[in-house]
């Protein structure tokens, strides 16, 4: 398979010759299963102590001539700790358990339900790697995973390398002239403020996923404006979250790069 390798205003140079990857069938329950393996989530859960920080001695006995005993005074079964004795008489309160003052929850959120244990086989991803690049030379899927998008030309984009020189403004300018105007509006990273109460909990601002700008070595790029990715650490999550089909533009470094990957 054959792509166009672009300057910096958008022209055709010459043909170069992509991996075989770009040509793979692509396995969509695949790139599934590999995402899935590879979710991750940030544990969280109360202290194991909380709720137990207290002189509490389990529930009280309800038996006569024991030391500390409950029987007779109406007393509840539950775990409590003395506030204050004279004697034998007890001003007690109810402890640890959830629907007392200060208790532990009832159903807390439990580290070992969020650590995920599913792995994948090493031919598998190796499938699904090869499936999602694929997907990125595939002009049908990317139209579908963007919804604004009615048709794309020319794909995979591949850039000559002096792209990475640029300025930020330039390297904007040159991108839209690269793309076109309709895909480099959904190209760019839009960050809007949410609508609803959700903006009021922590989330309050939400972002497009743009594109993907994949360099190879000894090239960098700094901007906010898209997803900038190295060729050595391409990763199916960079390519395929949320669906294959991620509009992705390749440095002719990052190509060589990628037929090298073994």
């Amino acid at each position: 398979m054959k792509a166009q390798l672009l300057s910096i205003e958008g022209k055709k140079i010459k043909e170069i010759e992509l991996p075989k990857e770009f040509s793979e069938k692509i396995r969509e329950d695949l790139v599934e299963k590999v995402l899935e393996a590879k979710k991750t989530k940030q544990p969280y859960s109360p202290s194991p102590v909380a709720g137990k920080q207290h002189a509490a001695k389990g529930k009280v006995v309800h038996r006569r001539h024991v030391w500390r005993s409950g029987y007779g005074s109406g007393n509840s079964r539950v775990p409590k700790k003395i506030f204050s004795r004279k004697g034998s008489q007890f001003n007690w309160t109810a402890a640890e358990v959830p629907f007392a003052r200060g208790g532990m929850r009832a159903h807390p959120p439990k580290i070992v339900s969020m650590i995920n244990t599913l792995k994948i086989n090493k031919k598998e991803q190796k499938i699904a790697f090869a499936s999602a690049l694929s997907a990125t030379a595939n002009a049908k899927k990317i139209t579908e995973k963007y919804s604004r998008l009615n048709e794309v030309k020319n794909v995979p984009f591949v850039v000559e390398g002096k792209i990475v020189s640029l300025k930020t403004k330039q390297i904007l300018e040159s991108l839209e002239k690269i793309l076109g105007k309709e895909v480099f509006e959904v190209a760019v990273k839009k960050k809007s403020v949410r609508a609803g109460i959700g903006k009021r909990r922590g989330r309050k601002y939400k972002s497009t996923a743009g594109m993907l700008f994949v360099v190879g070595d000894n090239e960098k790029l700094k901007t906010g404006a898209f997803d900038v990715v190295n060729a050595n650490k391409l990763s199916i999550v960079d390519l395929a979250k949320g669906g294959v089909g991620r509009l992705v533009v390749y440095t002719e470094n990052a190509i060589k790069k990628l037929g090298e990957r073994k």
